[in-house]
């Protein structure tokens, strides 16, 4: 299908498990100048994630596990309609830990009326980390989606993956509408006076500045490989980060930790972008994407 056609794929959007969790806070980062919103990763049941310290910082980033908590999807499919009745634009984002049980999520998560689904397959401090690790896992997920609903769907990868390219051709193959690139790379740090792990999942997700070249590479090598849009995030704080995203390949941006440091992060990028575009000639944002790839 041509996701242009439900959802235009442009933008900037709050990304995935950042101030995601309820409808009054989503609310309020679209008044901040957000274009759509992406709620946290919902699974089938509620879930409580792990134990604790889930949070560190490190180099500029942060660590985190906080192992996918949520209320489960009967319950916050209360707060996408919510979302929905004051007509902001929502992408559910959904996991599971087999092909069967993401596609109950997607089932239930329809009676939101979402503007689309974002397939978490990459969390690298759950099980479902290792999913967007295999093109074959990758396949059969999207593809069990893709049967279920005519909404665009986006496929979230990990730059952890060996080949990010395949996996992206994979989702790609199996009726993805985009790929989100990318999820937090795995890290950990260590307690030195404690000599242990600080985090109590002991492996978390990195994200932040620092992991923003990784995602740039991640977003120019899928650029030059897939047909399909490609969403950028992974460090993206000011609007010469979101250039530079656009620039490697990515037709919308997703914005996370930086949201941490005010929800106006949002409108500083788009001014931001905006001015740029028109000192270099050009007219929208979207005459940016590529323009540093090999097509």
């Amino acid at each position: 299908m041509d996701a242009g056609l439900a959802m235009k794929i442009e933008g900037y959007w709050l990304a995935s498990g950042i101030l995601g969790v309820t409808a009054s806070i989503m609310k309020r980062v679209i008044r901040s100048g957000a274009d759509a919103v992406v709620t946290k990763s919902i699974g089938p049941s509620p879930r409580i994630g792990h134990s604790g310290p889930i949070l560190v910082s490190a180099r500029g980033g942060l660590v985190n596990a906080v192992g996918l908590t949520n209320p489960g999807i009967d319950a916050f499919v209360e707060e996408v309609k919510m979302l929905k009745e004051d007509d902001i634009p929502v992408i559910l984002s959904v996991f599971g830990n087999s092909p069967e049980e993401i596609g109950n999520v997607v089932t239930k998560g329809l009676d939101g009326k979402p503007d689309a689904f974002e397939l978490n397959l990459s969390c690298p401090h759950a099980e479902i980390g290792l999913i967007a690790h295999s093109p074959e896992l990758t396949y059969k997920y999207v593809h069990t989606v893709r049967d279920l609903t005519d909404l665009p769907i986006f496929a979230k990868i990990t730059p952890n993956a060996s080949d990010i390219v395949e996996v992206g051709l994979a989702a790609e193959k199996a009726g993805a509408d985009a790929v989100v690139a990318i999820n937090t790379l795995r890290g950990m740090r260590i307690d030195i006076y404690q000599h242990r792990p600080v985090l109590g999942n002991l492996v978390g997700g990195y994200s932040g500045p620092p992991i923003l070249p990784v995602a740039i590479r991640c977003v120019y090598d899928l650029y030059n490989a897939l047909d399909i849009p490609i969403i950028g995030v992974g460090g993206i704080s000011t609007w010469q980060d979101a250039i530079e995203m656009h620039m490697a390949g990515a037709s919308a941006i997703q914005i996370g930790s930086a949201v941490l440091g005010g929800m106006d992060v949002f409108a500083s990028i788009k001014r931001g972008v905006l001015k740029f575009t028109k000192e270099k000639g050009f007219s929208l944002p979207s005459e940016l994407v590529g323009l540093a790839g090999r097509r």
